[in-house]
């Protein structure tokens, strides 16, 4: 059998993956806090025919060799944190951290610290600052039921102005992490990620605070996908699975060639 047939078969799975990572961007361009992927590839083992730099006289070597590859794969999706754009919202609980490598932190219902860019955050009915979802904000923050006004300060200071008083309230101090190696933390979806010996141990701090970015309040961070990146990527996924299928179409005549001459 043709080594052809399966050469070219690994690049158009490897493209349909492509695909697949490239309209998961798509699919998540409205979407805040999203960071977008990224498929990576790599070739395969090669079959060595002839060894480069084998000697073929006493003072002279192969040059080259002959090596034919046997396909590709993806290797990787990383992520990219690369800050999205910014929204401005009316939203007293719409945080956003303005750099790139720092994440919230909310407790997930096993009990684990997930990490996030999305900072649209709700009141719960025991006053406590959940995301979206439910999940609380680590460190807990409790909003007092007789809160009139919610503000956040650049260094993560959460304070309350109460009914019939003037002066603001400190409630709590938010903390934000970051890691050493962000693209390898993993992907749990609804915008959360966990930890992995990748990624290292998170590096906690307020913001504002040895290195860690600040945070605004009333601004939302959108997703960082570009729209006419992924579509030239869609437009390159879809003609490299194509060429892949001519190359399997190419070495089925050949075969459809050698099977007829006996004929």
């Amino acid at each position: 059998m043709l080594r052809s047939l399966w050469t070219s078969a690994s690049g158009m799975i490897a493209q349909q993956t492509h695909l697949d990572v490239v309209t998961h961007n798509l699919a998540n361009v409205n979407t805040q806090g999203y960071k977008k992927r990224r498929a990576d590839f790599e070739d395969l083992m090669y079959q060595i025919y002839r060894e480069p730099g084998a000697p073929v006289e006493p003072d002279s070597r192969v040059p080259t060799g002959v090596q034919v590859g046997l396909g590709t794969r993806v290797t990787a999706t990383p992520s990219f944190m690369v800050q999205g754009n910014f929204q401005i919202t009316d939203g007293p609980l719409d945080w956003a951290i303005v750099d790139d490598n720092a994440f919230f932190q909310v407790t997930m219902a096993n009990g684990e610290i997930g990490y996030t860019r999305g900072g649209s955050w709700q009141i719960d009915d025991q006053g406590q600052i959940v995301n979206e979802d439910g999940l609380l904000l680590e460190p807990a923050i409790v909003v007092p039921n007789n809160a009139m006004e919610i503000q956040l300060s650049p260094g993560g200071i959460v304070s309350v102005r109460l009914a019939d008083e003037t002066q603001l309230q400190e409630i709590g101090q938010l903390e934000l992490a970051r890691f050493i190696n962000p693209a390898g933390l993993r992907a749990l979806g609804d915008r959360l990620f966990v930890q992995t010996p990748a990624s290292g141990d998170p590096i906690t701090g307020n913001p504002g605070v040895d290195g860690m970015p600040q945070v605004r309040q009333n601004v939302i961070e959108m997703s960082n996908v570009q729209v006419v990146e992924e579509m030239v990527e869609m437009i390159v996924a879809q003609r490299a699975y194509e060429a892949n299928s001519k190359g399997i179409q190419t070495a089925d005549d050949l075969l459809r060639i050698a099977n007829g001459l006996k004929r």
